[in-house]
């Protein structure tokens, strides 16, 4: 049976996530050793909570090495919430903050206004359909994406949203009021979501299924 990490960023809801993957694979272990992660087959990197706070965390840790010697090891690594934007270069939340930068942009706030000039309310708390981006281009991650459909729900809460430099590593979209926000990002052995699959129902449960499936 493969060896399932979740890593313990000090501030996320692990165990419902934990539950979750356990449906598919009993073999998981939440960790902050080093050794375990990189020993991992398959790994999820959750967060809840404020960039900055969780990189120092991180960073205490030791896990920002790690993390990236993850990628380097070619380690499919699911970044969900936080743990996506966390991927990043820098985020502007709380002030300038730098990221893990495994994948090249920033993360912003999500805007106030609609496109028709309506107050957005921040942070989104809610359901929503995803677009998937035909220009997409990651053969790792294809059988993931086979999963998705248009026509279901998938629950957010978030108030800032990941800006790759490179638009097709953009998954899928989703539509706040008039702007397209990325919801899935993905790079080499990387893949994020910006909302919660594992809250996200059968569908949600569906992607976390089929990342544990992903051949290595």
């Amino acid at each position: 049976m493969e060896k399932i990490v979740i890593i313990d960023t000090g501030s996320s809801n692990i165990l419902s996530l934990k539950r979750a993957v356990e449906i598919f694979n009993s073999n998981v272990n939440i960790t902050t050793d080093s050794q375990v992660i990189l020993s991992a087959n398959k790994i999820f990197f959750p967060g809840v909570g404020a960039f900055k706070k969780v990189m120092q965390t991180l960073e205490t840790r030791k896990l920002t090495e790690t993390l990236i010697k993850a990628k380097e090891k070619e380690i499919p690594l699911f970044g969900i919430c936080l743990g996506l934007q966390l991927f990043f270069n820098e985020s502007e939340e709380f002030g300038a903050s730098k990221g893990l930068g495994l994948i090249n942009g920033n993360v912003k706030m999500l805007p106030k206004d609609s496109k028709k000039q309506e107050k957005l309310k921040i942070p989104n708390i809610g359901w929503f359909q995803l677009n998937l981006n035909k220009k997409f281009k990651n053969k790792k991650f294809s059988k993931f994406i086979n999963s998705i459909d248009e026509k279901n729900f998938y629950y957010f809460v978030h108030s800032y949203f990941v800006n790759p430099i490179k638009k097709e590593n953009i998954v899928a979209t989703y539509n706040f009021g008039g702007h397209e926000i990325p919801a899935i990002v993905s790079k080499d052995n990387l893949i994020g979501c910006q909302f919660h699959p594992e809250k996200s129902g059968k569908k949600g449960l569906e992607l976390i299924s089929n990342f544990l499936k992903l051949s290595v």
